[in-house]
């Protein structure tokens, strides 16, 4: 049975408008959204979503397809802009932003380079993607010959260094400091890390920037605060300068989202600067809850007065401020009906936007995580293909691609240690 994900350890579930799949029942997960019922995680009170062992079929379904569509040489594609109607995986090219957002759906599912169902694919796409990033131009953001892909085309010409580096930052965590990959893994990070740095223009916008390159820049700025997490020389300036980008994209006060690199969607715009500020929103409200409990203040607003009071100076306090605000604001927007529409219908920019914002509500340790992961597992499981893939419906129409973005987000509850310790 393919799938590490949770089964309720309660008996009853209240189940969305689903049409239920196989039931299945598989091992309790040590970071189950259940746990926290009993105490064991302190994320969440209450779930209600579809089915669980719905959801686990789910998943399990895009897996074994995932597993089929693998190539020899260890990739996966996405194909190419100017064919998007091509949906035979075997019918198009490796690319490395493809097979980035596999391997990160098998290691969220349970899997890694010595054990789990999909061990040998897992080594096989790693293998895959080191010789991409390490045989590329230090001086240059390309790691592959490919031009005019769907991902490039649609999120930025350097989406597969992104996400290759993302992918890599998964992967280190999971590997031991003994392992005989672990130095080759965090090279490749910092050689990543500057090539992303340097691509980057004075506002913090990734250049080379597709329909939707807001998401290319909301994922180089996750990719390099988590690179800086684990100790990979990261700019911090850049860092800061990434995630105001983001940061400016959405105004709390007025809920304006600015969409001019975000194709004129709302929804591309408003999750990467839920995003952006979801680290830095958590890290306020532990320094207002230390405030109050020292007895340095009275309450637990967020508020410049009490960032001040905490012993913050002006100009970071003001950015404790802006950050809790922004974040608080723009994960109802990203949540509102009319902003999930994205499109009007299902591309691979709409899933990585779902899944954004829900590693975001995760990452702040926020339980309105519950309520997006039920709406969202139920769009998801109702649009499943019968073969078990999922595709778009415009620009990204790659099954590969859509499905294991899919499988990334129903999973998420799997990662909820590692979001929470970036």
């Amino acid at each position: 049975m393919k799938i590490l994900s949770c089964v309720a350890a309660i008996a009853t579930l209240s189940i969305s408008t689903l049409t239920l799949k196989k039931i299945i029942s598989p091992p309790l997960s040590k970071n189950c959204v259940f746990n926290t019922l009993m105490g064991e995680i302190d994320i969440d009170t209450t779930l209600t979503t579809a089915n669980i062992n719905a959801v686990g079929s789910s998943v399990t379904e895009g897996l074994e397809w995932l597993e089929k569509a693998q190539h020899q040489d260890g990739g996966w594609g996405a194909g190419s802009h100017a064919k998007q109607n091509v949906m035979n995986p075997h019918k198009v090219p490796s690319d490395p932003a493809t097979t980035a957002m596999v391997a990160m759906a098998l290691l969220r599912s349970g899997s890694t380079l010595e054990k789990g169902n999909y061990k040998e694919q897992l080594k096989k796409s790693t293998k895959f993607l080191l010789k991409a990033m390490e045989e590329s131009n230090p001086n240059s953001s390309k790691i592959t010959d490919l031009t005019n892909t769907q991902i490039q085309r649609k999120l930025g010409d350097n989406i597969d260094l992104v996400l290759s580096l993302q992918y890599m930052n998964n992967l280190l965590e999971k590997l031991d400091k003994n392992d005989k990959l672990y130095d080759r893994v965090f090279n490749v990070i910092n050689k990543s890390v500057d090539m992303v740095q340097t691509v980057m223009d004075e506002e913090g916008r990734m250049k080379g920037a597709g329909w939707a390159g807001v998401l290319q820049s909301a994922y180089a700025t996750n990719a390099l605060e988590i690179a800086a997490a684990q100790g990979a020389a990261v700019d911090k300036n850049k860092l800061e300068i990434a995630r105001n980008y983001q940061t400016n994209n959405y105004d709390a006060a007025s809920s304006k989202v600015e969409t001019k690199d975000g194709a004129g969607i709302m929804l591309y715009s408003v999750s990467g600067s839920v995003r952006a500020n979801a680290k830095k929103s958590r890290e306020a409200r532990k320094i207002i809850k230390k405030a109050k409990e020292e007895g340095k203040i009275d309450n637990e607003y967020m508020i410049l007065e009490n960032f001040k009071r905490a012993g913050i100076a002006e100009d970071e306090a003001l950015v404790y401020e802006t950050a809790d605000k922004v974040y608080q604001s723009a994960k109802v927007k990203a949540q509102e009906k009319e902003v999930l529409n994205g499109f009007g219908n299902n591309g691979g920019e709409e899933f990585l936007s779902f899944l954004q914002t829900g590693e975001s509500l995760i990452v702040n340790k926020d339980n309105d995580w519950t309520k997006w992961y039920n709406d969202v597992s139920a769009n998801l499981l109702n649009i499943q293909n019968n073969d078990g893939s999922w595709n778009g419906h415009h620009c990204i129409t790659s099954p590969v691609f859509c499905t294991a973005t899919c499988v990334l987000i129903l999973t998420v509850n799997n990662d909820i240690e590692a979001l929470q310790g970036e």
